[in-house]
C-alpha cells in the first residue's frame, strides 16, 4: 500500500460531530459525522454486491441528505487499511479503507 494513502492524524470530534484526518500530502480531510455515515461502504447499505464498486462511491458526500443526525460511539482501527466506527444507531460494519476515505474527501471550501 502506498504511504500517501495512510493518514498522518486522525480526530473525532463528537462535539463538532465531525471527523478530521491529515493525510501525508498536507490535505486535511474534515468529514460531517452524519454524512459519514450515509456514506457507509457496507454491502447492507450499499443495497447488495452489485453496488459495490467505486461507481457507486458519492461523488460529494456534502450533498447526501442524512436521515438523521448520527455520532459514533466509538471508531477502531482496522489493520492498516480501515477504520471501522460504530455508530450510535447500533450499525457497525462499515469499514472505512483509507483509499475510501480519501476518495470521499469533502471538496475544500474555496478561501473567501
Amino acid at each position: 500500500m502506498s504511504t500517501m494513502l495512510r493518514p498522518t492524524g486522525i480526530t473525532l470530534d463528537k462535539q463538532q460531530g465531525e471527523l478530521r484526518i491529515s493525510w501525508p500530502d498536507g490535505r486535511e480531510c474534515v468529514y460531517p459525522l452524519s454524512h459519514l455515515r450515509e456514506a457507509c461502504p457496507c454491502v447492507e447499505c450499499r443495497g447488495g454486491h452489485s453496488r459495490m464498486g467505486r461507481e457507486y462511491d458519492p461523488d460529494n458526500i456534502l450533498k447526501l441528505v442524512p436521515k438523521r443526525s448520527y455520532q459514533i460511539k466509538s471508531i477502531e482501527l482496522v489493520g492498516n487499511y480501515a477504520l471501522q466506527p460504530i455508530w450510535d444507531d447500533g450499525h457497525s460494519s462499515g469499514i472505512y479503507a483509507w483509499e475510501y476515505l480519501r476518495r470521499i474527501c469533502p471538496p475544500e471550501e474555496p478561501a473567501k
